[in-house]
């Protein structure tokens, strides 16, 4: 199940969810189906909406450290993976 199924599930339907980020259903969908990113801010809410079950690094796993590089050093956030353009570090 993808991130955003998981805020579905949690808030209990597209509608309820959109209702508590204060956009319309149809956006939701579109996140669902892969029609647009979710902004920045949208994940944050759904981060909150969702009681922290879907965390904003779950709903943009590509650039989250750019956004919020405060919690890079968090326990629970994803370990780094190194990019296309990062070269691996060999000890």
């Amino acid at each position: 199940m993808n991130p955003i199924e998981q805020a579905i599930e949690v808030t209990g339907s597209q509608a309820a969810l959109a209702s508590s980020l204060g956009v319309k259903q149809p956006t939701i969908s579109e996140w669902l189906r892969g029609g647009r990113p979710i902004p920045p801010v949208r994940s944050v809410q759904i981060e909150r909406a969702t009681g922290g079950h879907v965390m904003r690094w779950h709903l943009r796993p590509d650039d989250w450290r750019d956004i919020w590089p405060e919690l890079a050093d968090r326990p629970d956030a994803p370990a780094a993976t190194p990019t296309p353009t990062q070269e691996p570090t060999h000890g």
